[in-house]
This record gives C-alpha cells, structure tokens and sequence, in this order.
C-alpha cells in the first residue's frame, strides 16, 4: 500500500512539474499565437458601416464570407499569389539542391577546411534580410551592377531590376540568404549517419557520387522533406525583399508584389477586415501546400 501510495505521489509530483514548464511557453503560444489568429478569422467575418460619406457613424456588421469572396476576386492579391507560387516552383528546388549539394560536399572525405567553409556559407543568412536586399539592389541595378558591362560586352543587354526580371532578382536574394541555413540542416543530418553504414557501402565498391545519391540522400530524406515544409513557408512569407526594392522605388517592384505586401497595404488602407481575409487565405493556401506535401512525401515513402 506504502509502495503504491509513493509511485502516485511520484507520478503526480513529475506532472504538476511538467506542468509547471510547459505552463509559461503555453501562455505565450496562446497570446502571441492563437490569439491573433482566432482575432484575424474572427474580423474576417466582419465588415464595417459608416454612415456617410465623410465620415460619421461607423458599424461593424456580419459579413459572411463577402470579404473571401471580395479577396478572391483581386487582381492585385491573386496575382501576387500565382507570383509568388511561380517563384517557389523554380526557386526552392534550385536553393534546395545547392544546400545538399553543398551538405555532401562539405560531409565529404577528402573535404579540408570544413569550419571555415561552414561558417562562410552560413555567413549570408546572418545578415539581416533587408540590409541584404540593399546590397543586391546595388549589384543588380542597371547603372550600377557590374554585370551589366561584361554582359553588354558580349551583347545581353539587360536590366536584371525591370519588370520582366526583377522575379527572378527576388528569387536571386532569397537563394543566396537561405541556401547556408538549408545547408546547415542538411549537414547535421549527415552527420548524423552511422560511419559503419559508409564504410560497408565502400567495401561493396560504392564510393564517390555514387555513396552520396545511393547511400547519403536517401538516409537525409527527413531533413530534406523539413527544409522543404519551411521552404514553402518561408515563400508564402516573402516581404522583406520586394518592400526593400519598393520603397528604394526599383522601378519592376511594386507595392502589392507579395500577398502579404498586398494585405499590409489594405490594412493601412483602412480595410483591415479584408486584409484579414486575404491572410486567412493565405494561411489555408500555405497548409494545403505544406501539409499536402507531407502527406506526399509519406505516401512516397511507404509505396517505397
């Protein structure tokens, strides 16, 4: 009786303690979390009524899905929206393939200064996004690049800040930020493969690209699969390039080039129930990507 009464009293002390730390991080993922988006679904139900034309009494009323219905039917929201998604189509897969390319090269045998390497590739993600957006400006812009000489040169006359480029420009920034961070992950994932596994698989005459692709890859399929859920994330987010190269008014930027630029400005625009709405379907876009592509990848691994 002595016995059991002490495990309860055991059992019961280790969750009031579990509790106790889990408490703190629960009440500010609540506030600074679910708050705010139970707060955006909620005024995305809602519109406001204002009495006259300059002004006067204002109402908020239910709306129902008329601001969904509104959103959807922007030009400017559902053109940033294909923009975007053209951008992550070309552009993860390019910035995912460097990071492992880059992850085998430096979990390579015959790999030497590895810390120095890890630390320069590593090296671009640490720098702010909008002091890199800046920097690029002044490589990419017409009058200033040094590419455009050599180019011209050989007669590609090009203005990698117009309109029809400055996508890819974006793209550009974003690879040369995030593929170290990508990288880092990778590697770790690397790392952590069993020498044993290496060292039979060179035994059996597999060495070279061939233990990387047939070996390596497979083993890091989790780690890929992860950066890949945040890739797609991350794309969803894009701002802070496109509202640098805005408000330094390149002229192939604009002011509604991303979602969430376009939602910012509705918001300071004294719309903020439609902003609200567009960032919900922003939100339902990017978990039916993610998600879809888990499930993907799971359904993949297991017909495997």
């Amino acid at each position: 009786m002595t016995t059991t009464t002490t495990r309860r009293w055991s059992v019961r002390r280790t969750t009031v303690h579990a509790w106790g730390f889990l408490l703190p991080f629960g009440l500010l993922f609540v506030a600074m979390m679910v708050a705010p988006i139970g707060y955006a679904i909620y005024q995305s139900f809602y519109t406001v009524h204002r009495a006259g034309l300059f002004g006067g009494t204002q109402s908020t009323v239910y709306a129902g899905f008329s601001n969904f219905t509104q959103a959807l039917g922007d030009h400017d929201f559902t053109s940033a929206l294909v923009r975007v998604a053209l951008l992550g189509v070309v552009q993860v897969p390019v910035m995912l393939g460097l990071a492992l390319l880059l992850a085998l090269l430096l979990d390579s045998r015959s790999a030497r200064f590895k810390r120095l390497f890890r630390l320069t590739l590593f090296m671009p993600y640490a720098l702010p996004g909008a002091i890199a957006a800046v920097m690029w400006s002044f490589l990419l812009v017409k009058d200033l690049s040094p590419f455009t000489g050599p180019l011209a040169a050989i007669g590609i006359h090009t203005d990698f800040m117009s309109p029809g480029w400055i996508t890819a420009s974006v793209g550009n920034m974003i690879t040369w930020g995030w593929t170290g961070y990508n990288m880092l992950i990778i590697y770790s994932a690397l790392q952590a493969i069993p020498p044993e596994l290496s060292e039979a698989a060179t035994l059996d005459g597999c060495s070279g690209w061939r233990l990387a692709w047939h070996v390596k890859v497979p083993l890091v399929r989790p780690a890929l699969v992860l950066t890949t859920v945040f890739s797609i994330i991350g794309t969803a987010q894009l701002y802070t390039e496109p509202a640098v190269l805005y408000a330094a008014r390149i002229p192939g930027a604009s002011s509604k080039f991303t979602p969430i630029m376009n939602t910012t400005l509705l918001n300071s625009g004294a719309q903020p129930n439609l902003a609200a709405a567009e960032a919900v379907l922003l939100a339902l876009v990017t978990l039916v990507l993610s998600f879809g592509f888990l499930k993907f990848t799971q359904r993949k691994a297991a017909d495997s």
